[in-house]
């Protein structure tokens, strides 16, 4: 199922600094979580699951996917 992005509200990282670098945006949607690169906004996202994403982001804090 493809979710509805008419209505989708896309938020960049606060750690964005408008510099031209990695950008990453998230909308919440009707079906979970969406994920775009904020440079090229039309070429596509990701979606995930509510809790899929609450997992990624528990994980993230402890530094479980640092290189």
């Amino acid at each position: 199922m493809m979710p509805d992005l008419t209505r989708a509200t896309w938020r960049k990282s606060t750690r964005s600094n408008g510099a031209g670098g990695n950008c990453v945006e998230v909308a919440d949607l009707d079906v979970g979580i969406g994920i775009r690169d904020s440079k090229a906004p039309d070429t596509g996202h990701l979606t995930f699951t509510t809790r899929v994403w609450v997992t990624f982001l528990a994980q993230a804090k402890t530094g479980r996917h640092d290189r």
